[in-house]
């Protein structure tokens, strides 16, 4: 949930705050057990596990809906069940419809298949109102202790309104809540005239458990709605044919489709849904407008791209620059589509950056003065480095990373190792730009100045810092020298140092450790430099 905070964001919440503990006094709370003895909050379960991954429910065994019975949760919360995976910085949340406190605190009395969760509430927390009392809708809503302190009317029928406008209601913006009656007018309101494409993208996602979360009126009044305005009856069509128009995007389900993309994350069940349904025809004229409602093309594009670079092996390096701008041209318009947001087309991501290698490679750094070198490094040639880098961050599956490999080295690798030899020709017969230890001033820094050291801060990362200190409003004079040589971490810090015009090196020594210029002693360990 994002943007203002709403009903929603206040319960998750207030399920987090209840195992905040004080680490002086008490130890981490093995759990936080929500009871629930009239399952008023059953039907919004499987939304909240979409935001509260440690949230495990009592119930039929069920890996995938995270539910099984109080030995399972046991087991779960001890890190013993493969397909639950808890983060230890989080606290695990219990929910146990159809049980109350009091149940949990009558051991002797208590159901068998309850027993293994009574010690819990011993060493974890109960989720409950200050009056030890099970927390209700109403008193949720209601209680300004622990609650959110509204002014809502208690009445039988607003308590079976509130109790039905419940999926809706946790989309409600909590600060326009304030100084507001809330009764069963109000909850009527919002259970029929809510926002029937948010509804329907729901009913999309959650399929029968959010026809149950809405009760037989408002279920009645939802598909009448959808069909008055989309021609389109969910109770008889079914989710797999909403799925499928929701694809096709044609005429009113364009703009479903839109919110779907605004925001993906929020209903993680819709692609499942899609990738159910038999996609029209892909052929040569599909393209990422036509078939951008469908994951199985996408799929199928980066299948494509990952065989196209992998050919790449083939290719001269002038051809495979070639190509890499001709898939970037091909692949690029993927990136706008929902399935990049989703983390699906990493290989249309990788592209972005990969062209940038092709454009930036094309000219070589193995001609012209060392000054010419020095020029086109710090201008352009520090881009394809960068560039690698962020390929990098956006292609982790193992066999995407084999294609990319193959794509770097038919470009990048020749480009560097030209570079690098003709850089190295230069200095064979004009010297060192970088200049001796002679010819080098003491390194003092002027007062109020202070002199960071980082190690293996290379030019394309420090143009990234530099990026980094500009955005965060700092003001960034940048200069640059050679490195010092060789360009490891011993020789380069004592470079810097004030002391520089003290210390030596040996030519033979191996681990390229400079000395104390006066007495050979080697700076290793130290102790000397300091």
């Amino acid at each position: 949930m994002k943007g203002s905070k709403t009903i929603g964001d206040a319960l998750v919440s207030a399920l987090s705050r209840a195992s905040v503990f004080n680490p002086d006094v008490q130890v981490k709370p093995a759990c936080v057990l929500w009871p629930d003895k009239s399952r008023q909050w059953e039907a919004i379960i499987p939304r909240l596990q979409s935001e509260l991954s440690e949230l495990l429910v009592l119930g039929p065994y069920d890996t995938e809906a995270r539910t099984g019975p109080a030995i399972w949760l046991r087991c779960a919360i001890a890190g013993l069940v493969d397909e639950v995976s808890l983060s230890p910085n989080t606290t695990p949340i219990l929910y146990l419809p159809g049980v109350s406190r009091q149940d949990l605190r009558a051991v002797e009395s208590c159901d068998e298949q309850l027993k293994p969760l009574a010690e819990l509430q011993y060493r974890g927390v109960i989720w409950s109102q200050i009056n030890a009392k099970d927390w209700t809708i109403l008193a949720f809503l209601k209680s300004d202790q622990g609650g959110l302190g509204l002014d809502v009317a208690q009445d039988v029928k607003t308590k079976h309104a509130m109790q039905l406008a419940l999926y809706r209601l946790l989309e409600e913006d909590l600060a326009l809540l304030k100084g507001k009656r809330l009764d069963k007018d109000y909850f009527n309101t919002l259970l029929t005239g809510g926002d029937p494409v948010r509804d329907l993208l729901y009913w999309l996602d959650q399929g029968e458990a959010f026809v149950e979360s809405q009760g037989e009126n408002a279920w009645q009044a939802f598909v009448q709605v959808i069909e008055s305005q989309l021609g389109f009856n969910p109770q008889k069509e079914g989710v797999l044919a909403g799925a499928e128009r929701l694809a096709l995007q044609e005429g009113p389900w364009k703009t479903v489709w839109q919110r779907f993309c605004e925001a993906p994350h929020r209903y993680p069940n819709i692609p499942k849904q899609i990738t159910k349904c038999n996609p029209p025809v892909f052929d040569l004229l599909a393209n990422a407008e036509s078939a951008s409602g469908w994951p199985q093309w996408n799929e199928q594009q980066e299948k494509i791209l990952l065989n196209d670079l992998k050919a790449l092996e083939q290719l001269p390096p002038h051809e495979a620059r070639k190509r890499i701008l001709q898939l970037e041209e091909i692949h690029q318009e993927r990136r706008r589509l929902v399935w990049a947001e989703l983390d699906q087309a990493p290989l249309a991501r990788a592209m972005q950056y990969l062209s940038v290698v092709a454009k930036v490679t094309e000219t070589g750094l193995n001609a012209g003065t060392i000054d010419d070198l020095e020029t086109g490094f710090s201008t352009s040639g520090w881009k394809a480095d960068d560039a690698i880098l962020r390929v990098l961050e956006v292609v982790k599956d193992k066999q995407h990373l084999d294609a990319i490999r193959v794509a770097i080295r038919s470009v990048y690798l020749p480009w560097l190792e030209d570079s690098a030899l003709y850089l190295q020709q230069q200095v064979n017969e004009n010297g060192y730009p970088g200049g001796t230890i002679e010819s080098q001033s003491p390194g003092v820094p002027l007062e109020g100045q202070c002199v960071l050291f980082v190690d293996g801060l290379r030019f394309d990362t420090a143009k990234c810092l530099e990026r980094l200190l500009i955005s965060e409003g700092l003001e960034v004079t940048e200069a640059q020298n050679w490195a010092a040589l060789p360009s490891v971490t011993a020789t380069g810090k004592a470079a810097v140092s004030p002391v520089r015009h003290l210390i030596d090196g040996e030519d033979d020594n191996q681990d390229f450790e400079p000395c104390v210029r006066e007495t050979r002693q080697s700076l290793k360990g130290g102790y000397h430099f300091k």
